[in-house]
């Protein structure tokens, strides 16, 4: 966009972006990032596909789901567009599973890539198309969360939801040949369709925000391809998205460097399922554990920032409560030597050994320490003390998990919904997108395995 004028607004910057990018631009890393990023969203989804949660919001939508239909990951039922991209969110998120732009805590995957494969599922598209749309609405959704960071999430908005619309708008936009204008008012439509709230986090009410993020940003590209038209200024404006759902915006963040500096590229992929917050403390407890039998243990402090206090230093109720504790993610490290998805499970919160052992976990902020890095110190019954500080936990960018990992981890959660068998095939031809001319095929065989 070098000598072109400078826009105007956000939305205005942000819609020729998403037109006007060309695929042969996009870098073969930032090609190999969106290729990791849906390896990593399809075994997520593909191990929950049973899941009571996605049962029950399939069940709920079903009945209002129109005629032309698509897949819904790991089920013999199909939906349509906006149906299937809701069910299909929620089971990509369930677990806690999903990728992370660390400084915005936006889970960038989930919200975004199911309208894609729902549009290109309909309309015959491939790989490669998929692929562009996917970086471009990823891009959006971050740059946008980076804009607003950290006030939005801190005054209690669900940053995947909030951004997750737009980052969906912007990709199905794209996938569906909007033009320029077309794109702006699309971002300008969702802004009005942005919510998600911190505080439902260990409910299914956040499956409800995850789920609309996706359809609504698909609504939003539809209604601008159809004619609708957003102000202006819908994202930044005096009245607009940013200014209410927080601080003014810092509108470098999302016009500066567009389509030379990508956020995306910074997406991070979790080895364990629980919040990213929460990886330092395991990957510390998981350390100590070698140094101090866990009957030896007195106490344990966790130390960090005010994001992880404010995620995790909360009750356990349910199953859910376990993926957002700092008491069990010790607990469980600690005793078990894992953080698998067994360890975060309802018969994990109710085990008496794991039980007993979070009552001696005790939360302390620590300022000093960056965002997603903890110190556990512990106390053993002799009164000896021994710490362990992980500023940079496995997953993250300094230590970012490997593409045979990466393969595991899928090979993992297609197990856990009893899809092993497949999951060689799908491995492959997930890696070989790019050369795909039609990802209905692919999109089938991951909706029509209910009996093998």
């Amino acid at each position: 966009m070098s000598g072109e004028p400078v826009p105007r607004y956000a939305g205005e910057a942000l819609g020729a972006f998403i037109a006007e990018s060309r695929w042969e631009d996009i870098t073969p890393a930032l090609r190999h990032e969106a290729r990791r990023s849906l390896l990593n969203f399809f075994g997520g989804a593909l191990g929950v596909a049973r899941d009571p949660a996605v049962e029950t919001a399939l069940r709920v939508i079903a009945p209002f789901s129109g005629p032309e239909r698509v897949t819904v990951i790991g089920r013999p039922e199909r939906l349509d567009a906006m149906g299937a991209s809701f069910v299909n969110t929620i089971a990509a998120n369930l677990l806690d599973y999903d990728d992370t732009h660390l400084e915005t805590v936006i889970h960038p995957t989930a919200p975004v890539a199911p309208p894609l494969l729902a549009l290109a599922e309909l309309h015959g598209l491939g790989g490669a198309a998929l692929l562009h749309a996917f970086i471009l609405g990823a891009e959006v959704e971050c740059r946008i969360g980076a804009a607003v960071s950290p006030g939005h999430y801190d005054r209690g908005w669900h940053i995947t939801s909030t951004a997750g619309v737009f980052g969906a708008a912007a990709g199905c936009a794209r996938l569906l040949g909007l033009d320029a204008g077309q794109c702006w008012h699309a971002l300008g439509i969702a802004a009005s369709q942005s919510a998600g709230l911190v505080e439902n986090l260990p409910s299914a009410a956040k499956n409800v925000g995850m789920g609309n993020a996706a359809r609504n940003g698909l609504l939003a590209a539809l209604l601008a391809q159809a004619g609708y038209e957003a102000a202006p200024a819908a994202i930044e404006g005096p009245l607009g998205w940013a200014r209410a759902m927080g601080d003014e915006p810092k509108l470098s963040r999302i016009i500066g460097g567009l389509g030379t500096h990508w956020e995306f590229a910074r997406n991070t992929y979790k080895p364990y399922p629980a919040g990213i917050v929460f990886h330092a403390v395991i990957d510390a407890c998981l350390e100590l554990r070698d140094r101090v039998p866990p009957a030896r243990i007195a106490s344990i402090l966790v130390e960090g920032d005010q994001l992880l206090l404010d995620r995790g230093d909360r009750p356990l109720r349910s199953e859910r409560d376990c993926r957002v504790s700092i008491h069990h993610s010790a607990a469980v490290a600690l005793l078990r030597g894992s953080a698998g998805v067994a360890d975060f499970s309802g018969a994990a919160l109710n085990d008496p050994a794991v039980a007993a052992l979070r009552t001696k976990v005790t939360a302390g902020l620590d300022s000093n320490l960056p965002r997603g890095a903890a110190r556990v110190t512990l106390r053993d019954s002799s009164g000896q003390t021994f710490a362990a500080l992980v500023e940079y936990p496995r997953g993250s960018a300094a230590r970012p998990l490997t593409d045979r990992e990466l393969e595991a981890k899928f090979r993992d959660n297609a197990g856990l919904g009893g899809l092993q068998g497949q999951a060689e095939e799908w491995i492959g031809r997930i890696w070989a997108l790019e050369q795909t001319e039609s990802l209905g095929p692919l999109l089938r065989s991951m909706g029509d395995c209910s009996g093998r």
